[in-house]
C-alpha cells in the first residue's frame, strides 16, 4: 500500500465520518420543517445543538486533505462546482445562523423565519452533496489536460439528481433515528413513520440508481472483480437494510442508528471501490481521468501531511467521543437552550 492509496483511504474516511455525523444533523433540519409546534422545533434544535458544529469539522478536514494530497482534483472539481458550492455555502451559513439566532428574540415571527432558514438550509445541502457525488461517480467533463470542460447545467443530469434524492432519503432516515434516541414518547413515537417511509424511499431510489449505473456507467463495477471487500460491504449493506424496519417497529432507535451508519459506511465504501484508483473519472474519455497518481502532490508533501494527520486525527476522534458522551442524555420539551 503506497502513500497515494493511504491518502485515498483517509479522504474516504473523512467523507464517511462527515456523512454519518453531519448526515443526521441535516436530516433533523429537514424533519424540523414538519414539526407541529414551536416547542417541537426548539426540541429539534436542542437535539443537535451541542454537536452540529463539531460534525462539520469532518468535511473541512476532508477538503483540506484533498487539497494537500491531490491538488489537481481539488482545483479541477471545485472550479467546475463553483456555482453549486456557492449555493451550498449560502445554505450552510443560513442553517448555522438559524441555530444560533433563533432563540435570541421571543417572537413567533422571528422563530418562523429562522425555522425556515434552518429547514431549507439543511434540506438543500443534502441534495447538493448527493448531486455532486453522483456527478463524480458518472464522470466529469475533464479533458486531456486535466481541465474542466463542462457547464453548471451539465451537472443537473438525471443520474446525479437521482443520487441526490438517494442521499436525501438516507439522511432523513438517519436523522429520524437520531431523534428517536434523543426524544421520549410521545414525540419519539411519531418518528417510526418517518423512518420506515425514508427507508422505503432510500431502498427504491438506491436500487434504481444502481440499475442505471449498471446500464450506463459500467466502469464503476470494474474494480469489484476479485475484490473480497466489495462483497463484504454488499453483505453488510443488505443485512443493515433488512434490520432497519425491524428496529423502527420495535422502537430500537439506537440499534437502528447503528444500522443506518453501517448503510452509509457500506454505500460510500462501495463507491470508493468503484472509483479506485480513479478519484474523478472523465466522462469525455476514461483515459483522461484524475487518479491517485496523476493528480497527486509530491511524495514529501504527502508524507509530511500524513505525520500531521497521525497526530491530529486521534485528537479529533477523542474530542468527538467526549462530546457525545457528555451530551448523551434525552432532550426534553420546553428546554430553551437554542
Amino acid at each position: 500500500m503506497d502513500l497515494n492509496t493511504i491518502w485515498f483511504l483517509l479522504i474516504g474516511f473523512y467523507l464517511i465520518g462527515y456523512a454519518i455525523l453531519d448526515g443526521f444533523d441535516l436530516g433533523v433540519g429537514f424533519l424540523s420543517l414538519f414539526a407541529r409546534r414551536p416547542q417541537e422545533k426548539q426540541a429539534y434544535l436542542n437535539a443537535i445543538g451541542p454537536v452540529w458544529d463539531g460534525n462539520e469539522v469532518w468535511i473541512i478536514t476532508g477538503g483540506a486533505s484533498l487539497f494537500a494530497a491531490f491538488p489537481l482534483v481539488y482545483a479541477t472539481v471545485f472550479s467546475g462546482y463553483y456555482i453549486a458550492l456557492m449555493l451550498l455555502l449560502v445554505a450552510l451559513i443560513a442553517r448555522a445562523v438559524a441555530i444560533e439566532y433563533r432563540g435570541k428574540v421571543s417572537s413567533p415571527k422571528w422563530w418562523r423565519f429562522w425555522d425556515w432558514a434552518f429547514g431549507i438550509g439543511s434540506a438543500l445541502p443534502m441534495i447538493l452533496f448527493g448531486v455532486a457525488f453522483g456527478n463524480v461517480l458518472r464522470g466529469l467533463p475533464i479533458d486531456a489536460d486535466g481541465m474542466w470542460a463542462g457547464s453548471f447545467l451539465g451537472l443537473l443530469n438525471p443520474f446525479s439528481i437521482l443520487v441526490g434524492l438517494v442521499t436525501g432519503a438516507l439522511f432523513v432516515m438517519h436523522g429520524a433515528l437520531y431523534l428517536g434516541i434523543k426524544f421520549d414518547p410521545p414525540l419519539s413515537d411519531r418518528l417510526g413513520k418517518w423512518i420506515t417511509g425514508a427507508w422505503a424511499a432510500f431502498l427504491g431510489l438506491y436500487l434504481a440508481a444502481t440499475a442505471v449505473a449498471v446500464v450506463f456507467y459500467r466502469h464503476l463495477f470494474a474494480g469489484w472483480t476479485g475484490n473480497a471487500w466489495s462483497w463484504i460491504l454488499v453483505t453488510a449493506l443488505t443485512m443493515a437494510l433488512a434490520y432497519l424496519p425491524i428496529a423502527a417497529g420495535r422502537r430500537q432507535y439506537f440499534r437502528g442508528f447503528m444500522a443506518s451508519s453501517v448503510v452509509i459506511f457500506s454505500v460510500l465504501g462501495l463507491s470508493g471501490i468503484s472509483l479506485y484508483p480513479r478519484i474523478v473519472p472523465s466522462s469525455i474519455d476514461l483515459d483522461y481521468s484524475l487518479t491517485i497518481y496523476n493528480a497527486a502532490s509530491s511524495e514529501k508533501g504527502m508524507m509530511a501531511m500524513l505525520v500531521i494527520t497521525l497526530i491530529g486525527l486521534p485528537l479529533v476522534l477523542g474530542y468527538t467521543i467526549y462530546v457525545y458522551r457528555v451530551f448523551k442524555g434525552k432532550v426534553k420539551m420546553g428546554e430553551g437552550v437554542y
